[in-house]
Order: structure tokens, then sequence, then C-alpha cells
């Protein structure tokens, strides 16, 4: 557990889990507070983040078991 905790924090993984947070997590947000945005409401903070936090431990994680993957 460790080692994957470890290799999540290798600068390639960190950059490549951003973009796709970045990506993943803009459009999650238009779809899940999408008429909250056009209707100039108050957004959620909560589900902002966790928009783009899921994306980004999704691909940082599987990116990380691959590259330890490739050791065995």
């Amino acid at each position: 557990m460790l080692r994957l905790i470890a290799m999540m924090r290798n600068p390639t993984i960190v950059r490549n889990a951003f973009k796709v947070s970045a990506f993943v997590g803009t459009c999650l947000n238009l779809i899940n507070q999408g008429p909250v945005l056009w209707d100039g409401g108050d957004l959620s903070i909560g589900k902002l983040l966790l928009n783009y936090a899921v994306p980004y431990l999704v691909s940082s994680y599987s990116a990380a078991k691959f590259e330890l993957g490739k050791g065995e």
C-alpha cells in the first residue's frame, strides 16, 4: 500500500492526473451544477471539490497500479 501511495506522488502521474481532473471535473460540474450556473444560483462547494477530486484520485490510482504492475 505504501508503494502505491508513493507511486501516486510521482510527478508524471500527478501532472497527468491533474489534466484528467481538470477536464473530467469541469464536465461533471457542468452536468451536475449546470442549472445552478445558468440560473445564477449558489454553487455547492462540496460538489465542486468532489467533481475534481474523484477523477484525480481515480486517474492517479490507476496509473500507479499500472506502473507497479509493469515490474511483476
